[in-house]
């Protein structure tokens, strides 16, 4: 059994700890953001491999995270659910991803202005709610949840598992991640059981129990997490040229993440340090396959 000390509080480093738990080993999670404070908190968090590469690996990654939160729907107090839902394209073809879900159907009941869609049911995920969840797991497991501001990854344990996402670029040096901005907007519930995504951009509408995430935006650079009005109006134009029936929806509210982006994930390990950050905007979709990789680098 090693000590383990993992960086981050996000649903990558929780659900990392988790596993490496199961595995027998002691873990303590420190991080700067507590789960709450973390871009996973804002995220719509449906089951979607988004921005994030090389194919391949996050395909299988995303394979094995379909299959935990699929079992996790069954698990009161989650979450986690599975839903139906479309997503629309302009052109034909399989998504790339099409080998991580186990049934996919095409379709031409899509919106105007798109030529077809994909219709499947993935695991949609009440981000508050799941980290909760999983920070009991953690504890339950004998594992412990700090706030540390760090500067560099630490010293102590026997090894570092560094899921700081965008905190990336001090912690390990990694000037290749980059934010990538992420505006949502909360609107009160209309009745839709359905979600929809336009597999071209960063539109679509997502309900959960109380409310219906839309967005989003996809601005590269930008460190900014102060909602935009102008951005909002966008949102919403788009999301209802997708899902017509969300005209006039009261706004709850909007929320602002920063999604940490790389030209691929790193998951490897270097000396006594498993790097496991750059999952852009796929971190839960890549979630349990990441974590479950971890464990089989650390032994």
């Amino acid at each position: 059994m090693a000590r383990v000390i993992v960086v981050g509080a996000g649903v990558s480093g929780l659900t990392c700890a988790v596993r490496l738990l199961e595995a027998g080993h002691r873990v303590d999670v420190v991080a700067r953001d507590l789960p709450l404070e973390t871009v996973s908190a804002v995220a719509a968090a449906i089951w979607y491999p988004y921005r994030a590469l090389p194919q391949d690996r996050v395909a299988a990654w995303a394979r094995t995270s379909y299959g935990v939160l699929a079992g996790l729907a069954e698990v009161d107090g989650t979450g986690v659910r599975m839903m139906s839902g479309t997503e629309v394209r302009d052109g034909a073809g399989e998504p790339w991803w099409r080998a991580a879900v186990p049934h996919l159907e095409q379709t031409d009941e899509v919106p105007a202005g798109w030529r077809t869609g994909w219709r499947l049911t993935v695991p949609v995920v009440e981000m508050p709610t799941y980290l909760a969840w999983l920070v009991r797991r953690v504890e339950e497991l004998g594992g412990t949840l700090t706030r540390l501001n760090l500067r560099a990854l630490p010293d102590g344990g026997d090894a570092v598992v560094d899921c700081a996402g965008i905190g990336a670029r001090l912690l390990a040096a990694d000037l290749s991640v980059t934010p990538v901005r992420g505006q949502v907007v909360l609107l009160e519930h209309t009745g839709l059981d359905h979600w929809w995504l336009d597999g071209s951009g960063p539109t679509y509408v997502v309900p959960r129990s109380r409310d219906i995430v839309v967005g989003g935006t996809d601005e590269e650079g930008e460190w900014s997490r102060t909602p935009s009005e102008e951005s909002t109006r966008d949102i919403l134009r788009r999301a209802e040229r997708l899902v017509p029936g969300l005209a006039g929806a009261r706004v709850l509210r909007t929320k602002v993440g920063l999604r940490p982006a790389r030209p691929s994930v790193r998951l490897e390990r270097q000396g006594r340090v498993v790097h496991c950050y750059g999952h852009g905007g796929a971190g839960v979709t890549l979630s349990w396959g990441c974590a479950e990789e971890v464990v089989t680098i650390l032994g």
